[in-house]
């Protein structure tokens, strides 16, 4: 670590964005001004099926801090969490308790927070270098609700709600809710995806996961035999070199599905202030989300599309933001106790 960073690790504290294949941690520190930057002073990012669990993460971690001692974390993740302070997620590889994790690595605290309501403290704060815009203005015309959303391993989604000097973060499970169909090819592939289950989930479609799912359906749907991907990253490789037609014909469903429930939430939610796509697999597809039916479908509302046509909508493209995120809520959460 740098000598600069050494001197400020005192009062540095542990944040951890937990996805269901890989977890980013860093050590931060920063001020409770909600204004204030949160300053990361190292940053690693580790694969979920490697490790036992996430306190076996944590301290490997702090194991190559040195003699920095860290006794506090803030823990993002995507999940329901329960009284006993245990995470109902489907897709993480081990069970995860703040509790648990305090006694195995002595620390004083340990936070728990959804990891879109964390995206979207650290969203809110991002300038114009680290998004790229979609459609509507550059400066949402009303400040209100922002949208904070992003498919991984799963879908999550949060709402920011401006409340005057704090503002409240609304967590949801989006991406639990009923897929629709909005066309023909849609509603076959739904139907495809309805044989195997009772309930089709949003993130059944739209997540890493999700986009193998629409590419073996559409197979289904075609008549041909899937290709033996094991890996989403393998289908919009696929897709983008144009080796494999279905796969990029599943990449342009993904993109138009993806528009359409953009814009569901968009107005279930009463957003005024902007949407931010955040982090996943977003940031892989940029080229082809821009070119996709991403926009039209987003604003095929009917009467609603001059609402939508007023919403920013952008792509962030910070790799850090979960990290930050967290952090930002942490000292946030400090500053109101």
């Amino acid at each position: 670590m740098p000598t600069d960073a050494i001197s400020g690790a005192q009062d540095a504290f542990i944040a951890a964005d937990v996805g269901g294949t890989h977890v980013r941690i860093g050590l931060v520190r920063g001020s409770r001004d909600p204004g204030a930057p949160v300053n990361v002073l190292e940053y690693r990012k580790y694969a979920c099926a490697d490790y036992a669990g996430l306190g076996d993460i944590v301290a490997d971690f702090i194991a190559g801090l040195g003699a920095t001692r860290v006794a506090r974390a803030v823990i993002a993740s995507a999940g329901y969490a329960l009284e006993d302070g245990t995470v109902i997620t489907n897709n993480l590889p081990w069970r995860l308790s703040p509790a648990a994790l305090r006694t195995q690595l002595g620390f004083d605290d340990v936070r728990l927070v959804n990891d879109f309501e964390a995206v979207a403290h650290a969203a809110a704060q991002m300038d114009a270098s680290e998004v790229l815009q979609l459609t509507g203005p550059a400066i949402a015309p009303k400040h209100g609700p922002t949208l904070i959303l992003g498919p991984g391993t799963g879908l999550g989604a949060a709402v920011w709600i401006p409340t005057g000097k704090r503002a409240v973060v609304l967590a949801t499970e989006a991406g639990q809710a009923a897929l629709t169909a909005g066309n023909a090819l849609e509603m076959a592939l739904l139907g495809e995806m309805l044989k195997t289950r009772t309930h089709v989930p949003v993130e059944q479609a739209l997540s890493g996961p999700g986009l193998m799912n629409l590419y073996t359906a559409l197979c289904a749907v075609r008549g041909t035999a899937p290709a033996p991907y094991t890996h989403p990253g393998e289908i919009t490789a696929a897709a983008q070199s144009g080796e494999d037609v279905l796969a990029r014909e599943s990449l342009e469903v993904f993109c138009g599905l993806l528009g359409s429930v953009v814009g569901d939430m968009a107005l279930l939610y009463g957003v005024q202030g902007g949407v931010y796509l955040a982090g996943g697999i977003l940031p892989k597809i940029r080229d082809v989300l821009i070119a996709s039916s991403f926009v039209p479908r987003f604003l095929n509302k009917g009467s609603m599309r001059e609402a939508l046509e007023r919403i920013p909508v952008k792509l962030v493209e910070h790799g850090q933001l979960g990290v930050i995120g967290a952090a930002r809520w942490y000292l946030e959460h400090q500053q109101g106790e």
